[in-house]
């Protein structure tokens, strides 16, 4: 029996709507500054897409466009000045950032009440003890597809393959503070498709496609699709064969239409929780 596809698209347009309803009940509107150093295509599309969303919700956004050239102490500069506006309540830098820039420096100086990517060392400490006011988007995501289509992670076995510190760390975290029991591996985990057998949910965050196969699923698994790659064909494709997994699964996210929609609903959510937060 074929596996129910996880849809991620018309999940994020329920959120929209439930967001922009919040929105509208606020005293004033949010605010989302988003900032692009240089001219990567895909930074580009991505902060299109953010600019898009925010609309659609009703949340006001500003856009700061850098040259590639510009200097680490502008970006930081900027920053300083959208840290001490009350109309903004998230600010987010699109990275990657050019080379000349030290992104540890620029995302630290981001006020961890702004930090809608939920990077920032205090944010990520919140989330280690369960605190937290931010979730980080994607693996936020993750979880509230789970919740949709009633996969309790309670008592099961969760596998991530996937060790980043945006997805593959956050997200075995949250799957651990709902009571699941994690495993984490990576690029240099021995005998993967063993571990990845016995996973009730399966999470890959690599980057590799085709990488889960068939062979290395748990009949009947959860199996969600983080990565974003492209094929020798240059069609958009995720980490999992999916065509062949679909068969064994019980729940599989497609890419596209899985879990990117839902990565930026979350940036929106948290947005929202921020503009909450200053008062509005």
């Amino acid at each position: 029996m074929a596996a129910t596809i996880i849809d991620g698209k018309a999940l994020a347009a329920k959120c929209k709507a439930r967001i922009k309803e919040e929105v509208e009940h606020l005293s004033k509107r949010p605010g989302l500054a988003v900032i692009i150093v240089g001219d990567n295509p895909a930074s580009r599309i991505y902060v299109n897409h953010k600019k898009k969303d925010c609309a659609e919700c009703g949340i006001y956004s500003e856009e700061y466009a850098l040259p590639e050239c510009a200097r680490q102490e502008e970006l930081l500069e900027l920053i300083d000045l959208l840290n001490g506006r009350e109309d903004i309540d998230g600010i987010l830098v699109q990275l990657p950032l050019p080379a000349q820039f030290d992104e540890k420096a620029v995302l630290n100086a981001i006020d961890p009440g702004k930090d809608v990517d939920c990077f920032h060392p205090y944010n990520v400490g919140q989330l280690m003890i369960g605190e937290h006011t931010f979730l980080p988007c994607t693996p936020a995501g993750v979880m509230a597809m789970l919740d949709e289509y009633g996969i309790d992670p309670a008592g099961k076995h969760a596998v991530v393959v996937g060790r980043s510190n945006i997805v593959g760390k956050p997200q075995a975290m949250l799957l651990l503070q709902r009571h699941a029991t994690v495993t984490i591996c990576h690029s240099r985990t021995p005998n993967l498709a063993e571990i990845t057998r016995q996973a009730d949910i399966l999470v890959a965050a690599v980057g590799k496609t085709g990488l889960i196969t068939a062979d290395m699923v748990n009949e009947g698994a959860a199996v969600i699709d983080v990565a974003m790659n492209r094929n020798e064909e240059g069609k958009l494709c995720g980490d999992v064969d999916f065509e062949a997994v679909k068969e064994k699964a019980s729940f599989i996210t497609p890419v596209p239409g899985g879990v990117g929609p839902m990565t930026r609903v979350m940036l929106l959510e948290n947005t929202l929780t921020a503009a909450k937060v200053h008062g509005k």
